[in-house]
C-alpha cells in the first residue's frame, strides 16, 4: 500500500466466524477524508460484515482496521467517535425528535446552548425544522430515516457509517432519499461508508464503490468507471443491466480478440480478462450499445436476431431478441422521436462496436450457453471442444438435453 495513510483503513483484514470459513479475506482497502464509498454485493459477500467490524461491532479475525491514522482495532464502538446510520432507523420511540438529536450530545457532556443549537441545525440540515416535539411514531419513514441520518451527524463524527438506510422505504422516497443523502454530503464533506445492495444507490450517491462477491472485493472504482470498464464478469453483471455471450477465442492482436460464439457467429472485442487463444470467455455488451438495423461497415460486428419480446417502459422501449444462440439478448431502445417500432417475429440486424463489447473471464453461466445449443450426441464432440474441460466433464448430453440444467 502506499505510504501516506488513507483516513481508513483495512489492512489485510480478515474475519471468520467459526474459525474455519472466511467471510472476509485479506481485504485490503482504504478511504480518503471526505469520501462517500459504497461496499456493495449481493447478501454473504461480507459487506456488513466490513462495516461491522469499522464500527467495533465485530472483532477481525485478523489484520489492522485504522481510521484518521490510529489503530481501533481495540478501541470500544462508542469511543471511536463514528456515527451510524441503521435500515430499522434504531430512534428511541419514548423521546421526542429533538430529544432523540440531542442524546449523543448529552452522552458527551456537551453545554445546553450548544446542545439546542446544533439540534436545530440538524433538524434544519434535513428540512425538518418544525417536528422537535413529534414523537418517532407519528413520523412517516422517510421523516424517521432523516431524523437517524440527522442522528449520525449531529455530535460531528469523524466517519458516516450506512447499512442499508434505504431498504425500508418504498421505490420513490427510496430515490428522493439518495439525493438528499448525496447533497447532505456534499454541502458537509463528511465521510461516509454506506452499504447497500441496491446497485441504482450505488451509482446514484457514491465517489467509488467496492464490488463485494465471496469475501473479496471484486473491483474498487468511480461509479462511470464500474458501469462502463467492468474487469470481470461478476462486475459486468451485478453492476446495471448486462447482456453476456458465451464462446471461445480464436484470435488476439492490438487489444482486441475475435471470438467464436454458440451459432458460429465471430464477434469481435475488446480484451479485458481472458486467459488466451483457445480458452473460454464472457462477452459483456450493454443494452443500450446495440444499434438497430446498422449501415454496413458501420458496426465491427453485425448479426441477424429476431425479436422475441416488446416491451414499453415509458424512457425507452425494452426489446428482447434472439442472437448468437441466445434468446434473452436485450435492446433498450431510447423513446425518442421517430424510434424504430420492433413488433414480435421480425427479424432485424443488430451491431455494436468492439470497443463496447468486453472480453472477459469465463464463468458457470457457461452453461446457459452449452444449454442453448442442440446437443444431441452428434454435437457432443463439438461442444466438449469448445467448451473448458471442466464444464464438459460435469455435464452429460443427456441432462443438457432434458433440460435438467438451468
Amino acid at each position: 500500500m502506499d505510504d501516506q495513510v488513507s483516513y481508513v483503513q483495512f489492512v489485510n483484514v480478515q474475519k471468520s466466524y467459526d474459525g474455519e470459513t472466511l467471510v472476509v479475506k485479506d481485504l485490503n482497502l482504504a478511504v480518503e477524508q471526505g469520501e462517500f464509498v459504497t461496499l456493495l454485493g449481493p447478501s454473504g459477500s461480507g459487506k456488513t460484515t466490513c462495516l461491522m467490524m469499522l464500527a467495533g461491532f465485530e472483532t477481525a479475525t485478523h489484520g489492522e482496521i485504522i481510521l484518521d491514522g490510529a489503530p481501533i482495532n481495540n478501541v470500544s464502538p462508542h469511543k471511536r467517535e463514528i456515527g451510524m446510520v441503521f435500515q430499522n432507523y434504531a430512534l428511541f420511540p419514548h423521546m421526542t425528535v429533538s430529544e432523540n438529536l440531542a442524546f449523543p450530545l448529552r452522552v458527551r457532556k456537551l453545554p445546553a446552548s450548544e446542545i439546542d443549537s446544533r439540534v436545530e441545525q440538524a433538524l434544519s440540515m434535513v428540512q425538518l425544522g418544525g417536528f422537535g416535539n413529534r414523537l418517532p411514531g407519528n413520523l412517516s419513514g422517510g421523516q424517521q430515516q432523516r431524523v437517524a441520518v440527522a442522528r449520525a451527524l449531529v455530535f460531528r463524527p469523524k466517519l458516516v457509517l450506512m447499512d442499508e438506510p434505504l431498504g425500508a422505504l418504498d421505490k420513490q422516497l427510496r430515490e428522493q432519499m439518495q439525493f438528499e443523502i448525496k447533497h447532505i454530503h456534499e454541502n458537509l464533506g463528511v465521510t461516509v461508508i454506506y452499504v447497500t445492495h441496491d446497485q441504482s444507490e450505488a451509482l446514484t450517491m457514491s465517489n467509488r464503490i467496492a464490488v463485494f462477491n465471496d469475501g473479496i472485493i471484486q473491483q474498487l472504482a468511480p461509479p462511470g468507471d464500474l458501469y462502463e470498464r467492468p474487469e470481470n464478469a461478476f462486475v459486468a453483471q451485478f453492476i446495471g443491466e448486462n447482456n453476456v455471450l458465451f464462446g471461445n477465442v480464436l484470435d488476439v492482436s492490438n487489444g482486441t480478440c475475435n471470438v467464436r460464439v454458440a451459432d458460429g457467429n465471430v464477434v469481435k472485442a475488446t480484451v479485458v480478462n481472458i486467459e488466451g487463444v483457445g480458452k473460454d470467455t464472457t462477452l459483456s455488451l450493454r443494452p443500450e450499445r446495440v444499434v438497430i438495423d446498422p449501415e454496413p461497415g458501420s458496426c465491427s460486428t453485425i448479426v441477424r436476431a429476431s425479436v422475441e419480446e416488446v416491451i414499453y417502459l415509458g424512457d425507452h422501449i425494452r426489446t428482447r431478441v434472439n442472437l448468437c444462440g441466445h434468446d434473452d439478448f436485450i435492446i433498450k431502445i431510447p423513446n425518442a422521436h421517430g424510434h424504430v417500432n420492433l413488433e414480435y417475429g421480425e427479424v432485424i440486424e443488430v451491431g455494436w462496436d468492439h470497443q463496447d463489447c468486453r472480453a472477459l473471464d469465463a464463468t458457470k453461466k457457461l452453461i446457459h450457453w452449452i444449454s442453448s445449443i442442440d446437443c444431441n450426441v452428434q454435437n457432443w464432440p463439438w461442444v466438449q471442444q469448445k467448451c473448458s474441460r471442466t464444464f464438459s466433464s460435469l455435464f452429460t448430453p443427456s441432462a443438457i438435453s432434458s433440460k435438467l440444467i438451468v
